[in-house]
């Protein structure tokens, strides 16, 4: 798993301590450190580096527009969830990793009761391409990453 190098303390392990703390200002000036969530164009920089990919051939194969894809990278553009979504695909993850970084640009994470989420997640699982994945949510008429793509 590629975001296992990136991550510090797992949130079940903090989620754990802070049910058994009976003091909060004292579970959080302890924790400060395990509780920041890294800005998301340093953290997909990083991911990048982690995995030997440079950002240009990640936008490509998320099928993002190159300068949004840049601006993404840089810092200077907040991602959709459908764009964090997008770039899940061309980072190659897996569905935990997309569920991190999903969390990590503070978007919602993936969810199995809604169909649209479901085809995404299935695709994820199965290793599809962001292509064949708009391929299967136009068959099956379900908004297409990325939004407005979708005729009709």
């Amino acid at each position: 798993m590629a975001q296992q190098n990136v991550k510090k303390t797992r949130t079940s392990t903090l989620l754990n301590k802070l049910f058994k703390t009976s003091n909060l200002e004292g579970f959080i000036e302890r924790n400060a450190r395990d509780m920041e969530i890294p800005l998301f164009h340093i953290y997909i920089s990083e991911l990048c580096q982690t995995m030997g990919e440079v950002p240009e051939r990640v936008i490509k194969m998320a099928s993002i527009e190159r300068t949004y894809g840049h601006q993404l990278f840089n810092g200077t553009r907040k991602p959709s969830r459908d764009k964090v979504i997008q770039l899940a695909f061309g980072f190659g993850l897996d569905v935990e990793e997309t569920q991190s970084l999903l969390k990590i640009a503070q978007k919602s994470i993936l969810y199995p009761k809604i169909k649209r989420d479901a085809v995404i997640i299935y695709c994820l699982n199965n290793q599809k391409s962001i292509i064949e994945t708009q391929s299967i949510l136009e068959t099956l008429e379900l908004t297409l990453l990325g939004g407005e793509e979708r005729n009709g």
